[in-house]
């Protein structure tokens, strides 16, 4: 009997103990910076007005759907809240995970003044680059020098 018990104070201190997340995305499931790090990171901003960022939303989805160490996030660049932020994702088709809230403080970077704008994080968590204008699931393997497979 002691020993169920001390069974389930150890269960419920462990439960209490989860690290709090670092970020959440749209669809509110949470990340933990650490748990990503030792896969690249292509962070994309987009807004629903932008020609180019509609053009570049497959590619983006090609890169993270063919690539096991890439992951990609996008950020909605207008920031809308409540039911408009969905509503924009679906408008734009993109099926990878959106930040909730922009990473930029967090990882060290300015905001985008142009759009799109992808910033590359390295494997290493560290600012590895940050591209300006339309990309490709190519471009992007190629800054990250990455080889196609």
């Amino acid at each position: 009997m002691k020993f169920k018990a001390l069974v389930v104070i150890l269960l419920v201190v462990l439960c209490g103990c989860r690290q709090p997340p670092d970020f959440v995305d749209t669809d509110g499931k949470d990340y933990r910076y650490a748990d990503i790090q030792g896969s690249w990171q292509v962070i994309n901003y987009w807004a629903t007005w932008c020609a180019p960022c509609i053009r570049e939303i497959p590619e983006l989805i090609r890169l993270h759907e063919n690539n096991d160490n890439v992951i990609v996030f996008g950020v909605n660049f207008d920031a809308p809240e409540g039911d408009e932020v969905a509503s924009q994702i679906k408008t734009m088709g993109i099926t990878f995970p959106v930040y909730q809230e922009d990473p930029y403080a967090h990882l060290g970077f300015d905001v985008p003044a142009v759009l799109p704008t992808t910033v590359l994080i390295d494997p290493e968590g560290k600012l590895a680059g940050v591209l300006v204008g339309p990309q490709t699931e190519a471009s992007l393997l190629s800054a990250m020098g990455i080889k196609e497979t």
